[in-house]
């Protein structure tokens, strides 16, 4: 018994020194975290890769209907009535897959590559009908086209804001036996299953991803130009091929005017015949209602660029090098820039706006310019 209790006393004794040593270790460890200071790391560059929001307007999507409920098998047993009669209830329908064209959306990148509905619950005892399942409702930007994945027909084009149009058809519920209940038939022993949902592939389209593109050869400086234009944060780095995905930055003006930008990939020389990702670049510019050459002033002919992205548009789609644009002459910052700007403005038929979106030169007039594209395309749809 002595035994024991000195064994108690050394381990109490034990465990407040530990205690103890605990506190000390964590008080001193918070005091040093007061009064450490913050490390500022400097901001790695990221690549496009790793950007979770991208801009799509071009998605395939597999549809499928929520299926209906089963009906349901049942017969009532009531007192002094054994042989009550069949009281199977009905299923519920099964969800449609909607989709409605909302002008507060601006891409595909949240509709996801496969839609499901909401499938209907089986009927209960007693006539109770299974609940119908809600509709499963997404949000789509306006001027979405609606395709047939396999013929390409146009199903849908949503071009108002609140249109809306069923992807995917639910199942329709499955009768219970009570609904077999005849003269004929007293006692039925039979139940209907659940139709099955629509299934099928369609193809969501933008038919104007933006109002105006900025149309280039890679290193450009596309995506500089658009961070200096809007809020917009692309992938922004010293080598080729940085952006590998479309991005949008809206342009804000005065009376709530807002002028979607598009920072549209760089093209390469023999992009209509499909040379690397051209005509998936190509079809993004297709979308565009008005065009920004960017021309890079640092290249050896920078006037030869325009001949060249234009020849590549035409070759793509007749006139489509035609429509409502502008010359941007970018990098004007760099030394000795004022003399090939000065070639370049002889040479092209069209007024040249020199910039430079690193430094910021020359945004203001860039920023009318646009504003005045995107009065002539108003005014050419219209008409």
């Amino acid at each position: 018994m002595k035994l024991y209790r000195i064994f108690n006393q050394v381990h109490q004794q034990s465990v407040c020194c530990c205690r103890s040593a605990l506190m000390i270790q964590c008080s001193g460890y918070s005091a040093n975290r007061r009064t450490k200071p913050r490390i500022v790391y400097p901001r790695e560059r990221v690549s496009e890769k790793k950007l979770s929001r991208r801009f799509v307007d071009y998605l395939l999507v597999t549809v499928k209907g929520g299926d209906g409920g089963n009906g349901m098998i049942g017969f009532s047993s009531l007192p002094c009535k054994e042989w009550a009669g069949p009281d199977g209830g009905d299923g519920g329908n099964g969800g449609h897959v909607i989709i409605t064209a909302c002008h507060n959306v601006n891409s595909f990148s949240h509709v996801a590559s496969v839609l499901v509905g909401k499938h209907g619950t089986k009927g209960r005892a007693k006539c109770q009908h299974g609940r119908n399942a809600e509709h499963t409702n997404v949000r789509v930007p306006v001027g979405t086209l609606v395709k047939n994945a396999d013929t390409k027909q146009l199903l849908a084009d949503l071009s108002q804001e609140g249109k809306s149009y069923i992807l995917g058809r639910g199942g329709a519920g499955g009768h219970g036996n009570h609904f077999y209940l005849s003269n004929e038939m007293r006692a039925p022993a039979i139940a209907e299953e659940g139709g099955k949902g629509e299934h099928r592939q369609v193809i969501l389209e933008l038919k104007v991803s933006a109002h105006v593109g900025l149309v280039g050869f890679p290193n450009a400086g596309k995506s500089t130009l658009l961070t200096a234009l809007s809020r917009a944060t692309p992938a922004i780095a010293d080598y080729p091929f940085t952006t590998l995905n479309p991005h949008i930055g809206m342009v804000q003006y005065r009376d709530n005017i807002q002028v979607a930008v598009a920072d549209i990939p760089g093209l390469i020389e023999g992009s209509h015949m499909d040379r690397g990702l051209g005509i998936s670049f190509l079809r993004h510019i297709e979308k565009c209602a008005c065009l920004l050459y960017v021309l890079d002033l640092s290249a050896p002919e920078p006037w030869q660029q325009l001949e060249q992205l234009q020849y590549e548009l035409e070759q793509y789609m007749k006139y489509l090098s035609k429509r409502p644009h502008a010359i941007i002459a970018n990098k004007i910052d760099l030394p000795g820039m004022a003399d090939k700007l000065e070639i370049l403005k002889s040479k092209v038929s069209f007024p040249v706006i020199e910039v430079s979106g690193k430094e910021g030169h020359n945004m203001e007039a860039l920023r009318k310019e646009i504003l005045r594209l995107y009065e002539a395309y108003g005014q050419a749809a219209k008409g």
